[in-house]
């Protein structure tokens, strides 16, 4: 068994593991460590822990110090920098007409580098910027092109839901979202009410994928042909996935008429594979090729 602590370089930022030796730690505490940047703060993110040595990440360094109150201090002062870094990258960046938008700029605890994220269209030749910001700021140079979702990461804001980005709050990595999680929760296919701010599918919508998956799978589709519990046949109408309740047409002395049943009590010729959200088929017939370029644009992992 090994002891691990996970840190945290910066709010929402991936978790890296360090052995942390002798020191007693607890979640919150401020620690410097080496990583292949150089010397940096970090935050652990829970107290120490242990694992079971096959499954220790490597390779696997051990926490320098507990950070003191010089090194505190010196974050602190490396957070003010890197805002005045950023108005004077804005100015460089303008200057050079370069098309190109900075998104934040990051200072390594020891200064000996300071990286400027991001975001772009294309492919920037900013090698000229470099040398007219390494005159400036004196020490190592990089600049660091990513994506919209790792922009919205770093930026942070609130969703839909009123609360702070999962990606900006405690989110490490990305996760995979498609488009057939929405359909598969019944959701509007709406670009606008199933998009976060960063322009591509909510990361809220895999949290309940697997569940949905699931009991989808109990299902008929709409439009499938049912024997109710009193022997007639009808056509699925409508299902309640949560509630797995189903509504069926059924002809009652020859009119029609909706009648909801539990699931169970159905006969139907059961789903093939992971199968849909019910309305799949007809959702995707009733959207534009356009509209559907447009969903699979949406569609992105960690960029």
């Amino acid at each position: 068994m090994k002891t691990i602590v996970g840190l945290r370089f910066r709010p929402g930022s991936k978790i890296y593991f360090f052995d942390p030796g002798e020191f007693q730690l607890k979640r919150g505490s401020h620690c410097i460590v080496e990583t292949a940047r150089g010397m940096e703060y970090g935050t652990a993110v829970s107290a120490p822990r242990e694992l079971p040595d096959e499954k220790v990440p490597q390779p696997l360094k051990q926490i320098i110090r507990i950070a003191t109150p010089q090194d505190d201090e010196r974050n602190a002062e490396n957070r003010i920098k890197e805002k005045e870094a950023v108005t004077i990258a804005k100015e460089k960046i303008r200057a050079h007409g370069l098309d190109m938008k900075l998104i934040d700029v990051e200072y390594t605890f020891d200064r000996n580098k300071v990286v400027f994220y991001f975001t772009a269209d294309g492919r920037v030749d900013f090698r000229e910027l470099v040398k007219d910001l390494a005159g400036v700021f004196r020490t190592r140079i990089e600049l660091r092109q990513i994506g919209v979702r790792d922009a919205t990461k770093m930026l942070g804001g609130l969703g839909s839901c009123g609360r702070v980005l999962c990606c900006h709050s405690y989110m490490g990595d990305f996760i995979p979202v498609s488009i057939r999680m929405a359909k598969e929760q019944n959701l509007s296919l709406n670009p606008g009410k199933i998009s976060g701010m960063c322009g591509r599918l909510m990361c809220c919508l895999q949290y309940e994928s697997d569940t949905y998956a699931y009991l989808n799978r109990r299902l008929p589709r709409i439009g499938d042909e049912v024997t109710t519990p009193y022997g007639t046949k009808g056509t699925v109408q409508s299902v309640d996935v949560l509630r797995q309740k189903v509504s069926v047409i059924v002809d009652v002395n020859d009119e029609k008429e909706i009648e909801e049943y539990p699931v169970e009590e159905l006969k139907f010729s059961p789903r093939k594979g992971k199968g849909g959200g019910g309305k799949k088929d007809r959702q995707e017939e009733k959207l534009t090729k356009e509209e559907l370029n447009e969903l699979k644009k949406l569609e992105g992992g960690g960029d």
